[in-house]
């Protein structure tokens, strides 16, 4: 039986979806991040699949580990990466409903990437009701952080991927339906300045600012970016009372480079930037890092070419390029695991109150990855 003759019900997918969506799972907060795993778990244990709750960890939710009965249950097979959290703190949804206008459906966090994941589950559950078995045994691993750079999850990550043959990432699909073989190596940084205080009013020359420190960091830090490595700033906070000069702000800043080399230039250079001026100190520490995952890697082409066979069955041109947007497939395929990134849905507004998804997506990518689970072996 072919992957293309699955009987994909596409308003039934619809329906099983939106609780995937309506419970938000912003990555700050691990319960809502366990009710989420709760809402996934219940379907996945629905198709069939054997589950596991791995325990949170460094202040984050749990994470899910999927496995589907197999004959060869245990051994090297197809590991789908994907993550729960979004960027969207609880309350977005009422700025975002769910909702379906003109081909499209409406939610927080449904193309980063909800969809995606929940695309890949179908395609197993189809799968299964079809009485087929795959090549390969299929294992998803769903993780709660992938939003803040993976801190507590990578090693989880790295470990299972070595466990298996491929991995399959079904972040968004890129606009013109490729996918993404290679990204770019991203590094986070934690900012501080630490000021002297004092009464705003009756003794603003006695205080150090260490907010307005901190606003003259944030050009200097942006202008260092170049072809070769890009930083910016994307949170600031700082301060308690405006009647008290400042004696605290923090930040958090951003870079990202084409090579490792690149980026640690860019890191070194970060690091520099610590000291103190005008009794004002001003202290960068690393953060999280990901590693670059090299484009055009003989394994991954490999593998794209494989699923470029079976989007061709299904009627469209899926491309490749790398990206300079982070995932977990920079773990993954850094490690030299053939790897396949952004198999998921098409859709827009990521990180945005519009995010949505096409609709007609859902049923295509489900099939896509249905052919990629019966073709790897």
């Amino acid at each position: 039986m072919s992957f293309l003759a699955l009987d994909f019900d596409n308003e039934d997918m619809i329906r099983r979806l939106r609780p995937w969506i309506e419970t938000e799972s912003p990555t700050f907060d691990a319960a809502a991040l366990a009710r989420m795993v709760d809402v996934v778990a219940f379907d996945c244990a629905a198709a069939g699949a054997t589950i596991e709750v791995i325990p949170g960890r460094m202040g984050c939710g749990p994470s899910l580990r999927v496995k589907f009965p197999h004959p060869d249950f245990g051994k090297p097979g197809i590991l789908v990466s994907g993550h729960l959290d979004t960027v969207h703190p609880i309350g977005t949804l009422a700025q975002n409903p769910w909702r379906r206008e003109e081909g499209k459906i409406y939610g927080p966090g449904i193309q980063d990437m909800k969809a995606g994941n929940f695309v890949a589950l179908e395609a197993m559950r189809r799968i299964m009701r079809a009485g087929l078995v795959t090549p390969l045994p299929v294992t998803l691993l769903l993780t709660p952080d992938e939003e803040i750079g993976t801190p507590a999850t990578r090693g989880l990550i790295e470990q299972e991927a070595l466990l298996n043959r491929y991995v399959v990432v079904p972040e968004p699909a890129l606009k013109d339906q490729s996918c993404v073989i290679g990204r770019y190596a991203i590094a986070r940084y934690n900012l501080e300045t630490r000021g002297v205080p004092s009464h705003a009013g009756w003794a603003l020359k006695d205080g150090r600012s260490a907010i307005a420190t901190m606003a003259r960091k944030i050009p200097l830090i942006e202008g260092m970016t170049s072809d070769d490595c890009t930083f910016s700033v994307g949170v600031i906070r700082g301060g308690t009372w405006v009647n008290c000069v400042s004696s605290s702000c923090f930040a958090e800043a951003l870079s990202m480079a084409k090579t490792d080399e690149d980026l640690e230039r860019g890191v070194a250079a970060m690091l520099g930037l610590s000291g103190s001026e005008n009794d004002v100190e001003f202290i960068v520490t690393r953060g999280v890092t990901r590693p670059v995952w090299k484009p055009g890697q003989p394994q991954d082409i490999a593998l794209y070419d494989r699923a470029k066979g079976i989007a061709a069955q299904l009627g469209f041109t899926l491309g490749h390029q790398p990206s300079g947007g982070g995932s977990d497939g920079n773990f993954t395929g850094a490690l030299g695991i053939p790897t396949i990134d952004s198999t998921g849905v098409l859709g827009a507004g990521l990180h945005t109150l519009t995010e949505h998804i096409i609709e007609a997506s859902l049923l295509e990518r489900a099939r896509f990855h249905a052919g990629l689970f019966l073709d790897l072996n």
